[in-house]
């Protein structure tokens, strides 16, 4: 009997599947389902005054002993020039990155495959149900933050050509990614000789001396006392760039608040402020997962920055992540030169959309998307990321 696709459309739906849905995310702390399920909650209802647009689109693929396989965490959104739009959950100014297909490891084969053919009946489907049920009809995929070097997407990509579908590609931001060593003395050997002595010095005159301290989340009350630090340091120097700052947005920061408290219950936040004289100078966002820190957010005070207290907090927290045997160290999307300097490496991400053989969506979205290339040269370069992976 092959993988079967369900659509779930409701929370409660996906509810006795959590555990699951965890264990398959391998790690990564925005493939979660407590991050997504509050940026869900969050995110999905309609901003004042307007209609609501959105539907959860969750595919489940389950094999013949009602095992769960894989999951899609998607939703989709009724756009009036685009129709029916299907993005990651977390999309957005949320900026969650490596959203992905969850899947179990060895199963991304018949995931994608079950997936792309699921897609490829809805496409075709009415737009409502005979039940009455919410369409499964779709006119375009566009999903982003994807990991270039992603197994289970690559095998989506190829199977949703296969079907017919025009697939279309470009290369997202870059995420950087620090490989860590054994010790902090490694660490610093992989330092330019200025570097390093650069390091030492501020090690020795801030945190040897006493002058500098940092202060760990470990439980609620910490927690609390470091969103207000990092909000406002976050706030305040973006404000003195005449920009609003992301906190400003009030989406934004609920959806912190909350998921901020839900991720510590799971030893998935590393939450962190940087004093100096007594004075809170910097604040660092992290989360991790399987051995990897994700450096999220920051907030640093503009009146400090002549002690360069984001050098100073990227010290601490690197040793630290050191220290508890960690292994990896993601600085995130962003080109930002400060990144490679901290000895980090590129790691590219793709932005793609999907269109159906259908006329509408064709006409809307085009043959080809701008700066997007075809399917052949995605197939090309997936299969030099299958090479570099297996070898």
């Amino acid at each position: 009997m092959p993988a079967r696709v369900v659509r779930l459309s409701s929370v409660a739906d996906i509810k006795p599947w959590i555990g699951r849905w965890n264990e398959m995310a391998r790690g990564v702390p925005f493939r979660r389902w407590e991050w997504l399920e509050c940026w869900w909650r969050h995110y999905g209802p309609p901003a004042a005054g307007r209609r609501t647009t959105r539907e959860l689109f969750v595919l489940a693929v389950f094999d013949a002993q009602q095992s769960l396989l894989g999951l899609a965490p998607w939703y989709v959104e009724l756009s009036a020039t685009q129709g029916r739009v299907v993005r990651f959950l977390g999309s957005g100014e949320v900026c969650s990155e490596y959203l992905s297909l969850i899947c179990a490891k060895g199963n991304e084969e018949i995931v994608a495959r079950s997936l792309a053919k699921w897609l490829a009946d809805g496409s075709c489907a009415e737009r409502h149900e005979p039940n009455g049920e919410a369409s499964n009809r779709w006119d375009v995929l566009k999903l982003s933050a994807v990991d270039r070097d992603d197994l289970v997407f690559e095998r989506l990509l190829v199977h949703l050509a296969d079907e017919g579908n025009a697939v279309h590609c470009r290369p997202g931001m870059n995420c950087w990614r620090l490989e860590l060593p054994d010790s902090w003395d490694e660490y610093l050997a992989m330092m330019s000789k200025s570097h390093r002595k650069k390091l030492r010095r501020m090690d020795r005159d801030f945190f040897r001396s006493g002058r500098a301290s940092v202060h760990w989340v470990h439980d609620p009350v910490q927690l609390e006392q470091a969103l207000d630090v990092l909000v406002r340091l976050h706030q305040s120097r973006w404000k003195r760039r005449g920009r609003p700052g992301c906190f400003a947005s009030e989406r934004f920061l609920n959806f912190h608040r909350e998921v901020a408290w839900r991720l510590l219950a799971f030893d998935t936040l590393r939450m962190s402020w940087l004093e100096i004289d007594g004075r809170a100078v910097a604040a660092e966002y992290h989360l991790a997962g399987d051995g990897t820190v994700y450096a999220y957010q920051s907030g640093i005070a503009p009146a400090a920055l002549d002690l360069q207290p984001g050098h100073l907090s990227h010290l601490a927290t690197i040793r630290r992540a050191i220290e508890r045997g960690d292994r990896v160290f993601d600085f995130l999307r962003g080109d930002e030169p400060y990144k490679s300097h901290w000895r980090a490496a590129p790691r590219a991400t793709l932005e793609v959309q999907v269109v159906p053989p259908r006329i509408g969506p064709r006409i809307r979205h085009g043959i080809r998307m701008a700066g997007g290339t075809v399917v052949n040269q995605i197939r090309a370069g997936w299969q030099l990321t299958r090479h570099l992976i297996t070898d």
